[in-house]
Order: C-alpha cells, then sequence, then structure tokens
C-alpha cells in the first residue's frame, strides 16, 4: 500500500515551498476583498434583518482578529518575566481593576491576562480599597542636598 502512495504523489515544482507563505497572504487578501463586497451588499439590502446579520458577521470578524493580535502580543509577552514586563500607569492600573470587577476574575486570571503577577494585582486592589492611590510614594534624596522629595514608583 505504501508503494502504492508513493506512484500516485503529484509532482510539485522546484521551489514550491518558499512561495507558499506568498500565496497565502495572497489568497487571504483576495478573501477578504470577496467579504468585503458580499458585506458591502448586505450592509445596504432593503431588509434591515440582511443588514443587522452583515453588522454581526463584521462584528464578529473583528472580536476574532483583536482575540488573535492579543494572542500574538501575549506569546511574544510572555516570553518576558512579570517584573521585567508592561509598566501600567495609575490610569491603566484602575482600568484593570474595573474590568477584572466587571469580569469577575480572580488574581491570577487579572494577572495571567495583563502578564504580571498575582501579587502586583493584590496589591493594587488593597491601595485602591485603602483608599490611596495606585502608586507608591517613596523618600527619594538628593545628592545635592540631604533633603527628602516625595517621588511616584511604579
Amino acid at each position: 500500500m505504501a508503494a502504492k502512495r508513493a506512484r500516485c504523489r503529484v509532482p510539485l515544482p522546484r521551489g514550491w515551498r518558499s512561495h507558499l507563505k506568498s500565496a497565502t497572504l495572497h489568497a487571504i487578501s483576495l478573501a477578504r476583498f470577496s467579504i468585503l463586497r458580499a458585506r458591502g451588499a448586505a450592509a445596504s439590502h432593503a431588509q434591515r434583518r440582511v443588514r443587522l446579520a452583515a453588522q454581526v458577521e463584521r462584528l464578529r470578524e473583528e472580536c476574532a482578529q483583536l482575540r488573535e493580535e492579543i494572542r500574538i502580543k501575549d506569546a511574544r509577552m510572555g516570553h518576558i518575566p512579570p517584573q521585567h514586563g508592561p509598566h501600567y500607569s495609575p490610569p491603566e492600573r484602575m482600568a484593570i481593576l474595573e474590568l477584572r470587577a466587571a469580569r469577575g476574575w480572580s488574581l491570577k486570571q487579572t494577572a495571567d491576562t495583563f502578564l504580571i503577577t498575582p501579587e502586583t494585582v493584590a496589591s493594587w486592589s488593597a491601595r485602591a480599597d485603602a483608599g490611596r492611590g495606585l502608586w507608591r510614594e517613596r523618600a527619594r534624596f538628593s545628592r545635592s542636598a540631604d533633603r527628602a522629595t516625595g517621588e511616584v514608583a511604579g
């Protein structure tokens, strides 16, 4: 049976693998053009149901593309230890805590989603619950003078 399979193989042109990636990208572009053309016709359709279905399909595709963007970014950031990862500003920290509350995430789910440690999320939550800002005040000593000044630390 293995010999029969070997005889039935279709010969492929030389260097076909080097053109495969380019061909894949061109096929995706052509498919996108076709989809946009069909959606354009549906978006201007006389029936409201057809217009809404087109809008739902467009939004589903947008969600799928955003998920893929996030997957790619997370894969890249996943190679960086959380301690050396992204630095979130106080408004971003508050947005993360708001999203955690709205989605009902645990500390671990929140930390995994934003590539930080659960301890960091717990610290931000404790500061917010205590009515303090989402940053630490730290004393910094100037080399020219022995006076302490407040500095916002991340």
